[in-house]
């Protein structure tokens, strides 16, 4: 058996590898278990660098941010193919591998490679091909992330019916295509293919898209699904999936309804991967979704296990599995000068155009009964959006009337998830909408649009003033 460690992490997505860097620079000795034989967890596999930068390929081999400018039929590759968009994925998933593992090698962290399963409080076990072998820690913590989740009335077969994990395995690029449920993930593909010319059909059971953002901007995204020939099925449920004879795929619908399309992407939901874990041996319980409950600290209910990232759910962002893996590392050793503020952590929706915010919505500020007022600028009112064929999207800030204290930026456009951090910036520091006004910005650059929205939320405050 190894010596005792300082700390075990189990799982090397983002939130584990977070975790592990900052405990090594504490000093402590660190061992991160990782069942698959690279590392990066499903964020680098599966997940979300596979998925953005296929979003990435089809821009550019659609020419989708030039068709305003070249005419609806331009495109810089005519007949686009799924190995066109895996070529590059693959690339950016080795580079991303190459680097992770370098930064680990570094930082002194040990590599464990198979299956971690508790044997008591301080004991893991690591199976792997070559056997099984117990490591003992005085701390604990749990990044093992999530799965797609499945459905009995969905069988999933690799091949015309296939979940988030699977869609670079398609062998041809369909023409028609049903995607089951409206979350993060199953908009953003159906903005990626019907990019690519896919006739999407877009099932959710719920009465609008991704609820907890703005509706406003979440309208304008559906507007944009509309005019890219998407059909949205809203407030429907799937009874059940079957395949055809000739290959195709059938959608039956509770209300009744028949959905057809050459394949079907699945992705109502995650599951936490917790089954291997044996939770049951620290006497942890996982819900329904795999989720792992824990304290503001991180901690489960025996102190010195944490878990962070997907596993423990919402709102399951990269970014945000990275920093509860630094402060939960943190806390293991009794450092609770590292703060950190989820009031202020940005959301990042890569649809097609993007969408990215931070801060409350209209809706809840409504709900509150905050006195607010909005500024919006439209990026065909900026030179830098006509220059790059953007006509289309629009940044809106939400401030107290009052006090002008910035409340909320919302965003949907090409490069919002970059343009978000100048308002989380702001509001971090307790900016107020008079910042946007007297600051001086680049010209052209989309920034410019918060002192336009600035001046148009002044104008609105102004008239009752």
């Amino acid at each position: 058996m190894s010596s005792v460690y300082d700390l075990i992490v189990i799982g090397s997505g983002p939130a584990g590898q977070r975790a592990a860097i900052y405990a090594s620079k504490l000093g402590k000795k660190v061992a991160l278990v990782e069942m698959r034989e690279v590392v990066g967890g499903a964020c680098i596999s599966t997940g979300t660098i596979p998925s953005k930068t296929m979003r990435e390929a089809v821009l550019h081999l659609s020419g989708y941010n030039y068709k305003s400018i070249y005419g609806m039929n331009y495109r810089v590759k005519e007949r686009i193919t799924m190995a066109d968009l895996a070529f590059r994925v693959q690339h950016v998933i080795k580079t991303e591998i190459d680097v992770t593992e370098a930064q680990l090698s570094r930082n002194n962290i040990e590599m464990l490679v198979g299956v971690a399963s508790f044997e008591d409080e301080t004991h893991v076990k690591v199976t792997n091909s070559r056997g099984s072998t117990v490591y003992e820690a005085k701390n604990i913590l749990i990044g093992t992330g999530t799965k797609p989740a499945s459905s009995p009335k969905v069988p999933i077969n690799g091949r015309s019916i296939i979940n988030s994990d699977l869609v670079l395995e398609l062998v041809n690029l369909p023409k028609t295509m049903i995607i089951v449920g409206g979350g993060v993930i199953g908009v953003e593909y159906t903005c990626m293919f019907s990019a690519l010319g896919v006739r999407v059909t877009l099932i959710e059971r719920r009465p609008r898209l991704l609820e907890f953002a703005d509706q406003e901007i979440i309208e304008a995204l559906s507007y944009h699904l509309r005019d890219s020939r998407v059909t949205m099925r809203l407030n429907e449920e799937v009874e059940s999936v079957e395949e055809m004879p000739d290959g195709t795929v059938v959608a039956n619908l509770e209300s009744k309804k028949k959905v057809q399309g050459d394949a079907l992407l699945y992705a109502v939901g995650r599951q936490g991967n917790v089954d291997e874990l044996n939770l049951a041996a620290v006497g942890i319980e996982a819900d329904s979704r795999g989720r792992i409950p824990v304290d503001k600290d991180f901690r489960t209910k025996v102190p010195h296990i944490f878990a962070v990232g997907d596993v423990i759910g919402f709102p399951s962002l990269a970014s945000v599995s990275m920093e509860q893996g630094r402060v939960a590392s943190a806390r293991a050793f009794g450092d609770d000068n590292v703060l950190s503020n989820p009031g202020l952590y940005p959301y990042g929706i890569y649809t097609i155009p993007e969408i990215s915010f931070i801060g409350k919505t209209e809706e809840q500020l409504t709900e509150e009964d905050v006195p607010y007022e909005v500024g919006v600028a439209y990026y065909r009112e900026i030179a830098r959006g006509q220059i790059r064929g953007d006509t289309t999207g629009r940044l809106k800030i939400i401030f107290h009337r009052m006090n002008h204290l910035i409340l909320g930026v919302h965003i949907i456009g090409e490069g919002a998830s970059e343009l978000l951090h100048i308002g989380q910036a702001v509001m971090a520091l307790g900016g107020k909408l008079d910042y946007f006004v007297d600051t001086v910005f680049n010209y052209p650059t989309l920034a410019e649009c918060y002192k336009v929205a600035a001046f148009n939320g002044l104008n609105r405050v102004s008239k009752f003033e």
